[in-house]
């Protein structure tokens, strides 16, 4: 299982964040609560909590925390190659960024793309913005997942290989601040969540084999 993700992708921030408030001490003392709010703030945005990975080998869990923003049928055709139901998945600075695999299996499909960085709200965000693609499969399914970079996510992070297997519910990346993650479902998954639901990564049930 990957580390806490504080110690892996969190320290050069906090770094930036320690430097910025012995800067703000040297001008005045009492500027020093403006480098501890964003220290407080860092220190919960790189929340790392521990989930209860549902083992049901036919459901299929949502590979990020936030608020589900639209379910559409769409023709995916990099990964799965098919029509899908896209999930799109709203990340707020207050929610946990790291994302999760929806299902055991390998990863056979990495792809960066490069883009904008207009807020993640907007629904034109996941055609324009910054991407990464990752394809995991098994013998059953094709899952593709979308991490979407949004106005403050300016890095997105996977810690994947090809070929690589991941459990159900692995750490396989994370956004830095708001932004958005898609999950592409071929016609054999029985979608069970609905727009404006809130999902909880590696917890939440999304689908499940039909």
């Amino acid at each position: 299982m990957k580390k806490h993700v504080l110690f892996t992708e969190g320290i050069p921030t906090l770094i930036v964040i320690i430097l910025l408030s012995a800067f703000l001490y040297y001008l005045h003392p009492l500027l020093t609560i403006l480098g501890l709010g964003l220290l407080i703030f860092v220190l919960y945005f790189f929340r790392d909590p521990n989930r209860e990975i549902p083992k049901q080998e036919e459901y299929i869990l949502s590979p990020a925390d936030g608020l589900i923003t639209d379910i559409t049928e769409v023709e995916e055709g990099l990964f799965i190659k098919d029509k899908v139901t896209l999930i799109s998945i709203f990340m707020s600075p207050l929610d946990v960024h790291v994302n999760r695999s929806p299902i055991e299996g390998k990863v056979s499909f990495l792809e960066y793309k490069k883009g904008k960085f207009i807020p993640a709200t907007k629904p034109e965000s996941h055609i324009v913005n910054e991407k990464n693609y990752i394809g995991i499969e098994n013998e059953k399914t094709k899952i593709l997942v979308v991490q979407v970079a949004g106005i403050m996510a300016r890095r997105i992070v996977h810690w994947l290989k090809i070929g690589q297997n991941v459990g159900k519910g692995d750490k396989i990346g994370m956004i830095k601040f708001s932004s958005g993650t898609q999950v592409y479902l071929p016609k054999n998954i029985e979608v069970t969540v609905k727009k404006g639901d809130k999902l909880k990564a590696g917890a939440t049930i999304i689908g499940r084999y039909s």
